[in-house]
């Protein structure tokens, strides 16, 4: 497993933001909605996401996420994938706990997996996306390599200890941030 330092550095967070505006400059400027692929979608893949990317500003690589009273926030990698949840939010998803390391639910509509590998190891703390279910997942325990993860960003701070905290099923908030 490898991990990842929480703290990003000043330069790290520059390339990201130049990334996240290249890739929203690949968009285009159409503000139609499309229909999103009914299955996984990657660089090479002829049915791969149509719909823009936006231009994404380092503040808007933050997301806001609110299970019952508790708060919490997580910093987005530049991304297609990270791009299509941020055109999703507002969004209230009923999540369901799996094995004691991950919270896990549906989101309305796929994300892009443009220059994503087939599958990854997320670590403890990490925001993922569970291609294969439209998952959104709070990573809190240690889950191993499995095909079909992208990971989107990080949970900040003690999040991933505070969701840890939470037992069973739980209804998550997720806004920009």
């Amino acid at each position: 497993m490898t991990t990842r330092d929480p703290v990003r550095a000043p330069g790290a967070r520059l390339v990201a933001v130049a990334l996240a505006a290249t890739l929203g400059a690949c968009g285009g400027g159409s503000t139609g909605s499309s229909t999103a692929p009914s299955g996984p979608t990657g660089a090479d893949d002829p049915t791969a996401s149509t719909r823009p990317t936006p231009d994404l500003t380092e503040d808007d690589m933050q997301v806001r996420i609110t299970i019952g009273d508790r708060r919490f926030t997580a910093t987005l990698d530049a991304s297609a994938a990270a791009a299509d949840l941020l055109a999703q939010l507002p969004v209230t998803v009923d999540m369901t706990d799996h094995g004691g390391v991950e919270k896990t639910g549906p989101l309305p509509a796929p994300l892009s997996l443009d220059g994503q590998p087939d599958g990854a190891d997320p670590d403890v703390g990490d925001l993922g996306y569970y291609a294969p279910g439209h998952d959104l997942v709070l990573y809190y325990g240690d889950q191993s390599a499995f095909p079909g993860i992208v990971v989107l960003g990080r949970l900040d701070g003690d999040a991933a200890a505070r969701i840890a905290e939470i037992d069973g099923p739980v209804i998550a908030t997720v806004e920009a941030g």
